[in-house]
């Protein structure tokens, strides 16, 4: 097995979340004597820790693996490898009604981990990132989504230009969202092949990709609000197709 980068993570559900997924390679484990008693307590017919290093540290030893992005361990920390690279041209095929979420420059952590949380709560089929913007090996990001990085397939591609050219001629529909969009996304009927595609937190789409849109669209909002956060806008959209699929 070739051995892969390995990284850590950090939070109950994150590491948890790794332990349960059978396709994650877990390295090392770090834990205080109570976080082992409610791994045990919270899953009593799994032993989740079987054949595993696991390390007992106190609380402040664990404190120093995340000082510098100042986020709560709660106790729970761990060293796991990335899983296998999903191809999305080998995702897509014999499948239909499939609905992907898109990112065009969205570099926050937090705000990735919280979209990616609420894709996997509400059956988005796969996030498609830029690998070059994409924070794979981000505490933070692992601790937003809480523990649904392992719920989600993760496209990461070099060019997203490319690949919703290359969705386009698959039969998808791209839906770009914008806060000037054409219509309210409510009023689309989402059947078929859907990508929804949302743009930085800053600038929006960018000009370049928005040619790749079919569609432009909007959530509607207060008029004497500006704008929603973006995983908060996902949330919202992923929520109302799930609703209508």
């Amino acid at each position: 097995m070739t051995q892969k980068s390995s990284f850590f993570i950090v939070g109950r559900h994150a590491v948890i979340g790794a332990l349960k997924n059978p396709k994650r390679r877990v390295l090392k484990i770090f834990l205080t004597e109570e976080s082992k008693k409610n791994i045990h307590k919270q899953n009593p017919h799994k032993n989740l820790l079987k054949d595993l290093k696991v390390f007992f540290k106190t609380k402040k030893e664990l404190d120093k693996y995340c000082r510098s992005e100042d986020i709560l361990h709660q106790g729970y920390i761990a060293e796991i490898e990335h899983l296998e690279n999903i191809e999305l041209k080998e995702f897509i095929k014999g499948k239909s009604n499939l609905t992907f979420v898109c990112l065009d420059e969205v570099t926050d952590p937090r705000n990735i981990g919280s979209l990616i949380r609420s894709a996997a709560s509400f059956n988005i089929d796969g996030l498609i990132v830029k690998e070059r913007h994409f924070p794979s090996e981000s505490k933070l990001l692992y601790k937003s989504a809480s523990g649904c990085v392992e719920h989600l397939s993760i496209f990461q591609v070099s060019n997203i230009n490319t690949t919703l050219k290359y969705l386009r001629d698959k039969n998808f529909w791209i839906y770009g969202f914008t806060a000037n969009g054409d219509k309210n996304f409510t009023e689309v009927k989402w059947n078929g092949n859907n990508v929804l595609l949302f743009g930085s937190e800053g600038h929006g789409l960018n000009k370049h990709t928005a040619k790749y849109t079919d569609f432009s669209v909007k959530i509607n909002i207060n008029k004497k609000i500006e704008s929603l956060n973006i995983s908060n806008s996902a949330a919202i959209v992923f929520h109302h197709i799930n609703q209508q699929k």
